[in-house]
């Protein structure tokens, strides 16, 4: 079992680093989890992670076009917000399942 720390809690996540119970997501957690990918969250990035909660809960299909497409980010802003796999860092930071369209 994988686990991450914080604030002395012990979340279970899986070999990837995503959340197996994306409940326990908070904002605090996210900046933890991106400051491990080398990212310091902005609004914009907020944005971002709570429209992918969103949609998840929905029970959407996430792509990078659709994130191009929803109209808070293009993809090129998309990628600078989160750089080096857009679509799979954005979604281990909002505590969702990595998206099937990730390899």
């Amino acid at each position: 079992m994988e686990t991450l720390t914080y604030n002395g809690t012990q979340i279970e996540v899986n070999a990837e680093g995503y959340l197996k119970d994306m409940n326990q997501w908070s904002p605090e957690l996210a900046h933890k989890m991106a400051s491990q990918e080398g990212i310091e969250l902005t609004e914009k990035h907020f944005d971002v992670l709570n429209w992918l909660r969103t949609k998840q809960a929905e029970g959407t299909a996430l792509s990078i076009r659709k994130i191009g497409n929803s109209g808070l980010v293009d993809i090129k802003q998309f990628y600078a917000l989160f750089p080096g796999g857009p679509l799979k860092i954005s979604s281990k930071i909002a505590g969702i399942p990595k998206p099937a369209s990730c390899i």
